[in-house]
């Protein structure tokens, strides 16, 4: 098995759908089978002024919290007791799990975010799976689209590469995974589960295994002023 430990356990919206050799593929049938099934409209907490709400298709769940200056546009599933902080852009065609959090000034676009996963602070996230209990720091950016706008490969163990059938491919994180603060991640990125990423860590393209520290080290310069 080329890939990491990746997810524990799954909602069941998508447990039966899982292929752990591809753990993209969530992001395909899938997640648009969850979307279609939606109601037009299914909204079982209170919608404070100033958020904004956009599109067919949007449900939410008892006891989340939206903040105002928040943009939720359809169609999109978001849990219970999940916290939407203010600035936070929603775009269409999301599933948020119970307990997590998309925070000020946060983008989640084409995204899956299992129960208890947190982009809190200024973070981009497209096309892209996060595990539970995942927490990226402040800026982290999962970047999604390469500049040829070729199909995403993963690099493998001896100069293989594992097609994705994707243009478009953010991060999968695993279950734990944890981010320092400005980290990038680079289109087609797999962490597995229980790994931290070094403040400003930028992670190319591929496979990176569970349950390790990723450190950064850099050398500073101290010169005298004149």
């Amino acid at each position: 098995m080329d890939l990491p430990e990746l997810f524990g356990e799954l909602p069941e919206t998508f447990r039966a759908a899982y292929d752990p050799a591809a753990p993209w593929g969530l992001l395909g049938e899938p997640l648009d089978a969850a979307l279609a099934a939606l109601p037009s409209e299914a909204i079982a907490c209170a919608i404070p002024p100033g958020v904004h709400l956009r599109g067919d298709r949007i449900a939410i769940g008892k006891g989340t919290w939206i903040l105002p200056g928040a943009v939720i546009e359809g169609p999109i599933w978001i849990g219970e007791e999940v916290e939407i902080r203010p600035g936070a852009y929603l775009r269409g065609g999301c599933w948020i799990g119970d307990g997590a959090v998309v925070g000020a000034n946060t983008e989640v676009k084409r995204a899956i975010l299992l129960p208890t996963a947190h982009a809190p602070h200024l973070n981009y996230v497209g096309d892209s799976v996060l595990g539970r209990r995942v927490n990226l720091g402040a800026g982290t950016i999962l970047s999604n689209f390469r500049h040829d706008g070729r199909e995403i490969q993963l690099p493998l163990a001896g100069g293989r590469r594992l097609a994705t059938g994707r243009r478009k491919l953010g991060a999968i994180l695993g279950d734990g995974v944890a981010t320092g603060c400005n980290c990038v991640l680079h289109p087609g990125t797999v962490v597995g589960a229980g790994t931290h990423l070094y403040p400003g860590v930028q992670l190319r393209a591929g496979v990176y295994p569970a349950r390790t520290v990723v450190k950064l080290r850099q050398q500073l310069e101290l010169v005298a002023r004149d």
